[in-house]
């Protein structure tokens, strides 16, 4: 893969070193992170208008998620009219099923050149001089379990590294249930108004899915998946324990660039839909 990104992780690699030349008269020591950060703030800003995209697909599906789960339901034994159920659903709206992938797609490789350039030993066959700067007195270069340990200086500055990234992922959790909310009491409506039983309340129903007798009832299951998705939120904190401290920096910087992002479009997206609310006539 770096073979792949050479080329611009080595532009990259320069436009940072020179950043950091320009800085390190006013910041010192501290100049190569500031850099690192100021760069990827600016990769982000660039890339906003597809980060928009993503979201506004994304709202999108959200707002669509009643209408699909009736049709799942009204259609579950024809998968191919189901199919064109929804792709008609789809062009309605003026969306796809994959609107919020293609923009992400478009993101990845400017954030992989970013990410390969702090975690490279080496730039185009030489020693990549930013990870020789440091932070506290802690080479960028450095792992978390190298050198001194984890009980030192240098432990303690990854660890406060993984806090504030565990933080950021708690957060961007809890934006996201925040974001799925809205949709969810639209599709209890879609399936009562479609007079379809989505989930049978009675104990003795074979058919129940939540009768602890049946025996093919799907117990333990939900809740080990739960469990799953909520532990690979916080993934970004493994990858940054196995990566150089620049790497650790620039995921911490972009993550919190993405949470700041995410807050600022659902804002706006959820002060659209007041007003779109407050506009509509009374038909009392």
């Amino acid at each position: 893969m770096f073979s792949l990104f050479g080329v611009p992780v080595d532009a990259a690699y320069h436009l940072v070193s020179g950043f950091t030349g320009i800085l390190t008269p006013v910041l010192g020591g501290a100049a190569a992170v500031a850099a690192i950060i100021a760069v990827t703030m600016a990769v982000r800003i660039v890339l906003m208008p597809l980060s928009l995209r993503a979201f506004r697909a994304q709202v999108a599906a959200a707002r669509l998620a009643p209408q699909l789960l009736a049709l799942r339901q009204r259609h579950a034994r024809q998968p191919e009219r189901l199919q064109s159920e929804m792709s008609a659903l789809y062009r309605q709206e003026g969306t796809s099923m994959f609107a919020s992938i293609k923009p992400l797609l478009f993101q990845w490789p400017f954030l992989s050149v970013m990410y390969l350039l702090f975690r490279s030993p080496l730039i185009a066959g030489k020693p990549n001089t930013l990870l020789a700067h440091d932070l506290l007195g802690v080479p960028l270069g450095s792992h978390w379990l190298s050198g001194a340990g984890p009980a030192s200086l240098q432990g303690g500055v990854f660890l406060g590294l993984f806090a504030l990234l565990a933080g950021l992922c708690w957060l961007s959790g809890r934006l996201g249930r925040l974001m799925a909310a809205p949709a969810a009491p639209a599709a209890s409506a879609a399936g009562l108004s479609d007079g379809i039983r989505t989930a049978p309340k009675d104990p003795k129903d074979p058919k129940d899915p939540k009768d602890p007798k049946d025996p093919k009832a799907p117990t333990g299951v939900a809740g080990g998946t739960g469990v799953l998705v909520k532990a690979l939120a916080y993934l970004t904190v493994v990858i940054a324990a196995l990566t150089p401290l620049a790497a650790g920096i620039y995921l911490l910087t972009s993550m919190g660039w993405s949470l700041v992002e995410r807050r600022f479009f659902f804002g706006r997206a959820a002060g659209s839909r007041r007003d779109q609310g407050a506009q509509q006539p009374d038909r009392r």
